[in-house]
């Protein structure tokens, strides 16, 4: 009986702990401007401000962590939309949100990302040995089945920031980013009567390390369309195919 009565009792203090918590939360989520009704707003860390609710005359900030799902091509001695649609990519912007008005209609954004890209493509990235260039050619379509280049990049993202007042604010972004290629790898499929083929090539002789892009996003409160281009070519030998890369897709916003 003892023993019953000391796991009820637990029962209830986890149960007024639980309670506690939801109210903390839900005083987390305090929107420190505008009407009545719209002050208390759940959400993934939408308008969170710690423990304490914000101050009614702190400025709202917006759009702090960043995630850009994006379908990855190429421009220059390609055209663009000629590469597979599954070509998608990830990045991670992680920002501050900097005010520069008084209702943060216009902010600096600033900050570090993560990029993952993947382009699917119909051809083969050949290496030169003799030369260090790395050129793209279209493949023998009665023996290749896929072929693919990949990435991970670090990059310091820098952006001006314009947004309606209203909670529900359109918004465009316009900047630019900075940042290091990590690394850069390839895979090319091939079928014939022997079986099938795959060849990886993990790093190229000339791909660019240094990456500088512009982007712009346009969209309303946590949901935006982004666009970016690269200026700096994947490959950077002057023998080397000229391409840039180029990113469109769909930009959600969760803190």
């Amino acid at each position: 009986m003892e023993l019953g009565t000391k796991n009820t009792k637990m029962r209830g203090l986890t149960g007024v702990l639980i309670a506690l918590l939801v109210v903390v939360s839900a005083h987390a989520q305090y929107d420190s401007k505008g009407p009545i009704q719209s002050r208390f707003r759940p959400g993934a860390m939408w308008y969170f401000t710690g423990l304490r609710p914000a101050l009614v005359e702190k400025p709202r900030k917006y759009d702090r962590l960043i995630f850009d799902v994006t379908y990855n091509d190429w421009v220059g001695e390609e055209g663009p939309f000629n590469n597979h649609w599954a070509s998608m990519g990830l990045n991670t912007n992680l920002m501050f949100d900097i005010p520069l008005t008084k209702g943060n209609t216009v902010a600096l954004g600033i900050g570090v990302a993560h990029h993952l890209t993947f382009i699917r493509h119909n051809g083969i990235l050949a290496i030169n040995d003799s030369t260090g260039s790395t050129t793209w050619k279209a493949a023998n379509t009665s023996t290749f089945t896929s072929g693919s280049l990949g990435g991970n990049a670090f990059s310091v993202p820098v952006e001006l920031r314009f947004r309606k007042e209203s909670w529900r604010h359109f918004k465009f972004h316009i900047g630019g980013r900075v940042g290091y290629q990590a690394n850069l790898f390839s895979r090319y499929v091939t079928e014939t009567s022997n079986g099938r083929s795959v060849n990886k090539n993990i790093g190229f002789p000339d791909y660019s390390t240094l990456i500088y892009s512009s982007h712009v996003r346009i969209g309303l409160r946590n949901w935006a369309l982004y666009g970016s281009y690269s200026f700096n070519r994947i490959f950077t030998h002057q023998q080397s195919s000229r391409l840039h890369l180029l990113q469109m897709g769909l930009s959600i916003s969760l803190y």
